[in-house]
């Protein structure tokens, strides 16, 4: 029999919002993850205890922005017209069901002028903090990548402009230890005071394109054109492979075994990883000093970083790193560098000597063309008119090599197969499930804010995941147990009755 349901919208119930959430809720375990108390404490210097108006409860300002991030809402305005009718937002942020939320301007605004990348810092080290205090970090090992963020400018909006080439920040240490080996080897310093160029010695190497050379040289002029967004002028460029071309940021990460961010950087979507690996590395030392290994993919094996790391202790973890020989010729390890003699091998076991080295910290060997000009191989090794070949050996290439001597020891191999497990998952988790694809933020202090809130976000969303494991063990294994346990007595029971045929 057909029956009409009961229209009981209008009615008035006694209810309230503690037992309107689920025990098992997300958001239940994140409100028992920590102390949002603490909150207090940070933004206390912020606020006026005498003057101004009576001000919204930070915490609940705080608690809406990491709401917009743990379900992955891409604006905060759609986070505040969720609350006003999800009740477990509304049980998260202590407010009754007929209780006004805050207006988003005002969560908008605070966020803009009154909490300063200080305050997030510390609210983004509170969170490691809480979890370091119950055992969930474990820093000994760190992953470091960077992913891209779209940025909130669009392409066509763009204009060119020539910009000063930063300095490297290692510039100084480079060129005394590049001087030093110059008067080891009878050849004039450099000077430092010397703003020309340097003059290129011999012909252009057989795998330099024109157009190289001609970036090269805008370079020692202190100078390189780049293609700037008139919407968002402070985000970067980025072009890569097969993706399209777009305005972005980049977020510079490392996070430990356990997916936890410790450090993330943001810069320009034009900034390599190896340029932004100091900036990463240096502020999560200071947090974290008890790093023991580093593990990064090929994009990070630079002299500079290998030496940075394995210097302080470190030991740098990273990939196979292909390297740019001429297509078609004799492989790169064909030629072998003598220590004792200082020169480097070729094929057909003839020495290339030392000629000089450059400001960029390489050392050049140079053939004999009189040697070379009567090989059978010299198509395989030059192209040159001169019949001269040139190999480049960094100053610092040694600390290249104990990066390779570390890929093949099962200890660190096994590290780096766990990036896909770690940092990639970060990454994937952030992209998809946080919507951190792209930005509605501009500039690059509202966009570094909006990511580290962000990783606060998943950092706490993990933490408080984590204790509530702990807190209720699964029982799916003892359940397992149990009925493989019973299959068994049964079989036996069969056996024993005769039921059962064995044949």
């Amino acid at each position: 029999m057909l029956e009409r349901g009961k229209d009981e919208r209008g009615v008035i119930e006694m209810v309230d919002t503690e037992s309107l959430v689920p025990p098992g809720h997300l958001l239940r375990q994140v409100d028992g993850a920590v102390d949002f108390e603490r909150l207090y404490e940070i933004v206390e210097p912020l606020y006026s205890e005498d003057e101004g108006r009576r001000s919204i409860d930070p915490v609940v300002l705080f608690k809406l922005v990491l709401l917009q991030h743990l379900d992955g809402n891409a604006s905060l305005r759609g986070t505040l017209r969720r609350a006003q009718t999800d009740i477990a937002y509304r049980w998260f942020l202590r407010y009754t069901l007929s209780e006004e939320l805050p207006h988003f301007s005002t969560v908008s605004y605070n966020f803009r002028h009154r909490f300063t990348e200080e305050t997030i810092e510390a609210v983004f080290r509170w969170i490691l903090d809480e979890a370091g205090s119950a055992g969930a970090l474990s820093p000994a090992a760190v992953f470091i990548d960077g992913t891209h963020i779209k940025a909130s400018a669009n392409l066509k909006k763009k204009i060119k402009q020539e910009v000063p080439v930063a300095a490297k920040r290692y510039q100084e240490e480079l060129l005394a230890e590049v001087n030093a080996d110059r008067e080891a080897h009878g050849k004039k310093p450099f000077n430092d005071d010397d703003d020309d160029p340097p003059k290129c010695t011999g012909q252009k190497r057989d795998n330099t394109s024109k157009k190289k050379l001609a970036r090269r040289k805008k370079a020692a002029k202190g100078q390189k054109t780049v293609m700037v967004s008139t919407t968002d002028p402070e985000c970067g460029l980025f072009h890569k492979g097969e993706h399209k071309r777009c305005f972005a940021y980049e977020a510079h990460t490392a996070c430990d075994k356990n997916g936890y961010v410790l450090e993330a950087v943001v810069t320009p979507g034009n900034v390599h990883d190896s340029v932004a690996f100091d900036d990463v590395y240096d502020k999560l030392t200071q947090a974290f000093p008890e790093v023991e290994t580093v593990v990064a993919d090929a994009a990070y094996k630079t002299p500079h970083i290998c030496k940075k790391v394995f210097d302080d202790g470190r030991v740098l973890s990273t990939a196979y790193k292909r390297p740019m020989t001429m297509k078609g010729g004799h492989p790169w390890w064909a030629y072998v560098y003598d220590e004792y003699y200082d020169c480097v091998i070729c094929p057909e076991y003839q020495p290339l000597a030392y000629r000089t080295t450059n400001r960029d910290g390489y050392r050049e060997y140079v053939s004999d063309p009189k040697i070379c000009a009567q090989c059978p191989t010299r198509h395989l090794c030059t192209k040159s008119k001169n019949c001269v070949k040139t190999v480049l050996r960094h100053i610092w290439k040694d600390y290249e090599e104990l990066a390779d001597d570390a890929r093949y020891t099962p200890e660190y191999k096994e590290l780096y197969t766990r990036r896909k497990e770690t940092i990639e998952r970060v990454f994937a988790d952030a992209k998809e499930k946080h919507a951190m694809r792209y930005t509605f933020y501009r500039g690059l202090a509202q966009v570094s804010n909006w990511v580290r809130l962000k990783f606060a976000a998943m950092n706490l969303k993990k933490l408080a995941t984590w204790k509530a494991r702990k807190r209720f063990p699964q029982l799916l294994p003892l359940f397992r147990l149990y009925f493989i346990r019973l299959y068994f007595a049964a079989c036996l029971d069969l056996l024993q009755t005769g039921r059962f045929s064995t044949g």
